[in-house]
């Protein structure tokens, strides 16, 4: 059976929001640490999961602790989980997130930040030719799981591309992310792992596509050894 997650785990957060202190956490860190090995163990196995369908080079469990030091809210603690898994590069690209906060859990894939060069390539693709990058998006099970491509984007056109082209609403993005919620019941449902990984498993033939854009130039060649 998958591992889970615990209601614990919930019910610890909803208490850290109204304590949200150094004393009250340190009078609680047996309680956090034991939830957190759980979580950890969580994410462990899922990554093991995943390692079934993809190359997954490393998994990041975040700490708790927040950086305060450029924010307006001086709160010490976070008061949620999160994890990443990033791929094997500079062959494979993109990367998983898990978050998980009563009511405000999820799931995401893709970019969030490529470099200029990656975006530039990423761009120049689209510009070329967006029938490949199309049919992968708008499969039916693809679609039905992640729903549409989300992120930041420039209000019109990049410098040096055509306002008018058939492709401008890939184009002018400036990140290629999909986000999947989940309710807290199916958080803490038995079946949860499975329909991460799976749902993971689904994103697949979008990151080999972006993988084969951002190892070669725009007539194919490798950029890679």
């Amino acid at each position: 059976m998958s591992a889970t997650i615990s209601k614990s785990v919930f019910e610890f957060f909803s208490k850290l929001e109204k304590n949200n202190n150094r004393d009250w956490f340190n009078d609680h860190k047996k309680e956090f640490k034991a939830i957190e090995a759980d979580v950890k163990a969580f994410c462990a196995e899922l990554m093991e999961q995943m390692q079934k369908h993809d190359e997954i080079d490393k998994m990041k469990m975040f700490r708790i602790y927040r950086d305060v030091r450029f924010s307006k809210d001086k709160t010490p603690y976070k008061t949620h989980f999160a994890a990443s898994y990033g791929r094997n590069k500079p062959k494979l690209r993109g990367g998983y997130y898990l978050r998980l906060k009563e009511g405000e859990s999820f799931i995401a894939t893709g970019f969030w930040d490529p470099n200029k060069e990656d975006l530039l390539r990423i761009r120049k693709e689209f510009e070329m030719d967006d029938s490949e990058i199309r049919d992968i998006l708008n499969d039916k099970t693809f679609k039905s799981t992640w729903g549409e491509l989300s992120g930041e984007e420039v209000k019109s056109a990049p410098k040096g591309f055509n306002k008018e082209h058939k492709a401008i609403d890939l184009i002018k993005k400036k990140q290629f992310i999909f986000v999947r919620n989940f309710t807290d019941k199916e958080v803490l449902a038995p079946d949860f792992l499975d329909k991460v990984n799976e749902s993971f498993r689904i994103i697949r033939p979008y990151f080999d596509f972006m993988s084969d854009v951002l190892t070669t130039d725009l007539n194919g060649v490798s950029l890679i050894d």
